[in-house]
């Protein structure tokens, strides 16, 4: 587990090897996972006060976190196998 909250990893457990494998594959798929990945470190460092950032900064960064977080899962939700 990371020390960073919110990692995709930690967040969908049961995608963990569908993460991995779509961040190898899917060059759009990693580049939204490594986009996500940068906001993530942002806000956890703005959380922490490492850099500070205005309230609304904050919010508006938040949100498009979950954005994007909303559109990796869809990814990893459609491309899951069905038994």
């Amino acid at each position: 587990m990371s020390n960073t909250p919110h990692e995709l990893h930690d967040d969908f457990p049961d995608f963990a090897d569908r993460i991995t494998t779509l961040k190898s594959v899917d060059a759009h798929f990693a580049r939204m996972a490594e986009q996500y990945h940068a906001l993530n470190r942002q806000i956890h460092r703005s959380e922490t006060n490492i850099e500070p950032i205005e309230d609304l900064a904050m919010i508006s960064l938040r949100k498009e976190r979950g954005t994007l977080k909303d559109k990796l899962y869809a990814v990893l939700k459609d491309t899951q196998p069905t038994s």
